[in-house]
């Protein structure tokens, strides 16, 4: 039987496969690169455009005359105090989170493999809502003479004055942003080595010990991930403030809104979303560089 010369991989052979390969990787992601062009870069390359630009006397913009007058109103105390009860709000929002979704991601992974997935399935349910219907379900909800009212006032503790309140905008947003927590949470909790738990254990040491020195440092990507996953559109948030909390204290969101649509002052919004947009990718690049990729 008449035996074929098996070729050698030379190094020159090994090179060409290799940028074949990465050449099918870039055409496989061709449509994905697509796509954040035409819907992310080109949109967010317009808006840093319109930033630098002149707003007339009539409200409208002339893409000329480019000029930082607009970064330079960022400075003004009403923008400060903006941004300030913006970011505060955020950081209520990520910690009440943090301290619902980290036990409830720690039982999820002490669970059957059958009873996590019914559970993971319960946290992505609320997905298969309209976000803007969720919202207005918990306006009515809180509402004077809704259900929550109602229930109190049975029970002799009164009617529940909630809704248009910092309260409800705050119970709005952790039950919209909740399982952007709990699954980074439950991906990192999941993947820590039980071994590495059963021998804190045989080294005498205590529940609290074991998941201050153990647990919580192995599950940082996921507190990370998740912080970072509440944090950036808890800060931009427009929809939730504006229906359950009728827009009363001013957030950054609607402050943007409100350049765009009745102040028509493109420029200064375009600013202000610009700095937002930058925050949010210096926190994204930052997560990544702190080694979030591992997660």
């Amino acid at each position: 039987m008449e035996e074929h010369p098996v070729a050698e991989a030379t190094p020159e052979f090994e090179a060409l496969a290799a940028r074949q390969e990465r050449r099918r990787g870039a055409l496989y992601a061709l449509p994905a690169y697509l796509y954040l062009v035409i819907f992310f870069a080109i949109p967010f390359l317009i808006v840093v455009v319109y930033s630098f630009a002149t707003r007339t006397r009539t409200g409208g913009v002339e893409l000329g005359g480019w000029n930082l007058d607009s970064y330079q109103r960022l400075g003004e105390e009403i923008v400060r105090d903006v941004l300030v009860r913006s970011v505060v709000l955020a950081i209520v929002t990520t910690l009440i989170c943090l301290v619902i979704a980290y036990p409830f991601a720690y039982f999820i992974t002490t669970r059957s493999p059958a009873v996590r997935n019914v559970m993971l399935a319960l946290v992505m349910i609320p997905f298969w809502t309209n976000f803007l219907v969720r919202n207005y379900a918990w306006r009515l909800i809180l509402a004077n003479e809704g259900p929550l009212s109602n229930t109190t006032d049975t029970i002799g503790l009164g009617p529940t004055e909630i809704l248009f309140t910092q309260s409800a905008v705050v119970l709005g947003m952790v039950y919209a942003f909740l399982p952007f927590m709990v699954l980074p949470l439950y991906a990192s909790i999941e993947r820590i080595d039980t071994s590495l738990i059963e021998a804190s254990r045989d080294l005498y040491g205590n529940a609290r010990q074991t998941f201050t020195s153990v647990i919580f440092p192995l599950s940082l990507p996921g507190v990370v991930a998740g912080s970072i996953l509440v944090f950036v559109p808890s800060a931009g948030a427009y929809v939730t403030p504006a229906i359950l909390g009728g827009n009363k204290n001013v957030l950054l969101g609607s402050y943007i809104v409100d350049q765009f649509g009745n102040a028509r002052n493109f420029p200064f919004g375009a600013s202000l979303s610009v700095v937002l947009m930058v925050l949010m990718l210096t926190a994204t690049l930052a997560y990544f560089r702190s080694g979030g990729r591992n997660l």
